[in-house]
Parts: structure tokens; sequence; C-alpha cells
């Protein structure tokens, strides 16, 4: 994604920085565990990519330049872009409303953005229906639609959470998003989809893991999709053969095991970033924005272990 167009959060510090040497194991702020993994992976070097993703037509046509795409729902529903000294200035439609509310975005290399829903709050009669569409913003004519449905996505009282997150994939055009719906506090039934985005049509799919976030990591020769894990403190890649996802490796944990990561970015060579929540699939949770915790990860190649730094 490119560095101009973060998701924008509201960032409260808690508690003293801590610095830990995880290797996929569970762990907690006072100790150090080397425990050997049941499972492992042995990465190659890492590093940011330059994204196929451009601003939206309308944006250019308008004069804005460098917009912080704002989702957090703090002053405006839906989605507004904030730009400007300081970012003192918005624009905000009002049809950009009609949907609710909306938790993540991605841009394709047209400058649509497709977005995932969030439910806040409160339930309404029509929350549990939005929740298993993705939307679009149309990067000509700046309109909000419901772009396509996934039926089989089912939100309920119980976990009103259904499409949660999603990212763009350059390589052939398509997207890959993730649901948590039907998952309870004993089981995972969450899926990632891939979608062909001209033909609207799920490609593949991968169920039984809670991913509350996805995004790339690409290698010299290999990229993968990491994802933060709805169910644990835990961050996993899955590899990729014949463009499916295959089963999914933990990286390693986050010190607070009430921690759950809900966006990943790489951000150096062999270094995450990492914003984490308190999630229990209750909609208080989602709604504590200000709450995120941040951390870095960095991956020692000559050790295959991670280092974890809160910030």
């Amino acid at each position: 994604m490119k560095k101009y167009l973060p998701l924008i959060v509201v960032v409260i510090f808690l508690g003293v920085a801590g610095y830990f040497v995880l290797n996929n194991n569970n762990t907690d702020s006072s100790k150090v565990v080397e425990n050997k993994p049941k499972e492992s992976i042995v990465l190659k070097d890492f590093a940011p990519v330059r994204g196929c993703s451009k601003l939206p037509s309308f944006l250019y046509k308008a004069g804005i330049k460098r917009p912080i795409i704002d989702l957090s729902q703090e002053h405006y529903k839906g989605v507004a872009f904030l730009y400007g000294k300081d970012f003192t200035k918005v624009l905000h439609k009002k049809q950009w409303e009609q949907f609710e509310h909306l938790g993540t975005y991605t841009i394709d290399k047209s400058g649509n953005l497709y977005l995932t829903p969030n439910p806040f709050i409160s339930i309404k009669p029509t929350t549990f229906n939005l929740q298993k569409a993705i939307y679009k913003l149309d990067s000509k004519s700046a309109k909000l639609t419901r772009y396509m449905v996934i039926d089989e996505v089912e939100a309920t009282a119980n976990n009103p959470y259904g499409l949660i997150s999603l990212v763009y994939d350059c390589k052939d055009g398509s997207l890959w998003v993730s649901s948590i719906d039907k998952s309870n506090y004993q089981k995972s039934k969450g899926t990632i989809y891939h979608i062909d985005i001209e033909k609207k049509e799920i490609l593949s799919k991968y169920s039984g893991f809670d991913a509350l976030t996805v995004n790339w990591l690409y290698t010299k020769d290999k990229r993968y999709i990491i994802a933060g894990s709805a169910r644990d403190n835990g961050v996993y890649i899955f590899a990729l053969k014949d463009g499916k996802l295959m089963h999914p490796i933990k990286l390693f944990n986050l010190p607070d095991a009430s921690l759950r990561v809900r966006k990943i970015k790489v951000v150096g060579k062999n270094t995450l970033k990492l914003e984490a929540i308190k999630f229990n699939y209750s909609l208080v949770a989602q709604t504590t924005k200000k709450q995120r915790e941040i951390y870095t990860a960095s991956y020692n190649l000559s050790t295959n272990r991670w280092i974890i730094k809160k910030r």
C-alpha cells in the first residue's frame, strides 16, 4: 500500500515498552520463552514492496494529493478523506454513509477502493445483512456501491462479524477477503476467499481459520499471505500453491495473550508493524479504536526467531 494511504488510527500508548524474544510460542510480558514450535517455517529476507495501487481519479480531479483515508467512524460514518495542512480539510459525501460503518480497505491498480463492513456499537435490523458484502468506491464516479455479496456469510447476534479484512493482489488483479462469521469461543469457522474481481466469482477458499487481518509478505522468491488471528494472539503465514492457500503456520505470538493483531504492515527489512486490539467477537472490542497497541516484529534469519518490541 502506498505510503500516503495509511489507514487512520488513533493510538494511545499504554504501559512501558517491552522487549521480547519469541519463537512461535506463548509468553507473557515478564518472561522470555524459547520453546521450539510444533511447526515452523524458515523465511528468506523480506522487505516492503511497492504496490500497484494509485489514488482514486476523483481525488486527483479535486486536487487532493496526499490524503489519509479515515475509517475510524469517530466523526464520519462510512469513509472520509482527510487532507491539507495538518489534515484539517475533509472530503466526505453523504452517499458514503448508506452502508453504515466500514472497517478496512484495499486499492486496486485503477484507484478503486474495496472495503469491508464493520458492525459498530449496536445491532440494527440491517446489521447482519451488511456484513456479507464487499463494498466498492469507484475511482472515477466516487460512488459507493455494494460490489459483491457472499451469501454464505452469516453474521448473527452471537457473532455479528462477517467479512472483515481484504487485500488486493497485484499479480492477477484479484482480491483476498477474510470472514469470521459462524465462529464462536470454541471453534474457528472463518474463511479466506480468493475472488475474481471482474467476474465476481470465488476462485478458491480456505476454511477453518479466523483471520482478523490479511496482507502480503514478499521474500526474494516467494510470496505469502500473512494474517493476524481473531482466535489467539498469534501471527500466521500461508504459503500459496497453484493459487490456493496452504495450511497456516504460526510465526509468533504477541507478549500479551489478551490482544489480537488487527493490522500488519511490512515497514522495513525483515520488520513488521503490528496494530493490536482486545477482541472477543463482541461489539465492545471493535469500538475501542483508541485502545490499539503498537508492536514491531523483527525476524532474525540466522536464528529463525522473532524479536517483538512494544512501541
